[in-house]
């Protein structure tokens, strides 16, 4: 059996939830839409918007959390689908692995976050956070771009309020006509900003879990037919 066909056979069962390890401290949820002999196709991140983005031959590592443990695979980018819903097809890169080191697993959504440069400050809204980086939504376009280093406040509601040193990732267009532009950066966080904010995401976590389960109870829709 090849590496490549082993890797595959230890993925999880389709319809998983996956994240893509696309930068540095920053990760994109996906789902597992389907396995082969081959390879295995995930959702396009809702960030990419398109086919557009990054080009087959990209290598990154993509992971899974069964309980207790966070199962990482190195996988490289074959193709994207050139029409909605966009799916990427990966090839494993190697074998998976159980991994000691903490992925940064993102949550939550529509807290204030207020991004402060040295000549504005740019009120806006989270779409999702990890301890690693965060994503948010800004109503109209701004002067930013990747590398650029800020200020970010973001009000966590209990969990309390975090300030930390930020950097630009991608500065991208809103997708679906919506206005404005969806900002991701890298956050420099403390230990305790830290602890904040996984504390934030896990709470976010079980709350979405409750709700998928009344949803799936009442047999109105799927859980990953919720907005991300």
């Amino acid at each position: 059996m090849t590496a490549a066909v082993s890797a595959v056979t230890d993925l999880p069962a389709v319809s998983t939830p996956m994240f893509l390890v696309l930068g540095e401290g920053v990760n994109f949820r996906s789902r597992l839409e389907s396995v082969d002999d081959d390879g295995f196709t995930v959702t396009a991140p809702l960030e990419t918007a398109g086919p557009g983005g990054l080009e087959p031959g990209r290598q990154f590592d993509v992971f899974w959390a069964p309980p207790r443990t966070r199962i990482v695979l190195p996988a490289r980018l074959v193709a994207v689908s050139d029409e909605a819903p966009f799916r990427w097809r990966l090839t494993p890169a190697g074998p998976a692995r159980q991994s000691n080191r903490r992925e940064y697993v993102r949550g939550g959504g529509g807290a204030a976050v207020r991004l402060a440069t040295e000549d504005e400050q740019i009120e806006g809204a989270l779409l999702d956070i990890s301890e690693g980086g965060l994503r948010c939504w800004i109503d109209e376009p701004s002067a930013l771009v990747p590398g650029d280093r800020l200020w970010v406040t973001v009000s966590l509601g209990p969990a309390g309020d975090i300030a930390a040193n930020a950097t630009i990732l991608t500065v991208r267009e809103a997708p679906h006509g919506d206005p404005g532009q969806h900002i991701i950066a890298t956050l420099d966080t403390a230990e305790t900003i830290a602890r904040m904010i996984r504390h934030y995401v896990m709470d976010w976590e079980i709350n979405e879990r409750r709700l998928r389960q009344e949803i799936s109870g009442d047999g109105a829709r799927e859980a990953w037919d919720a907005p991300m």
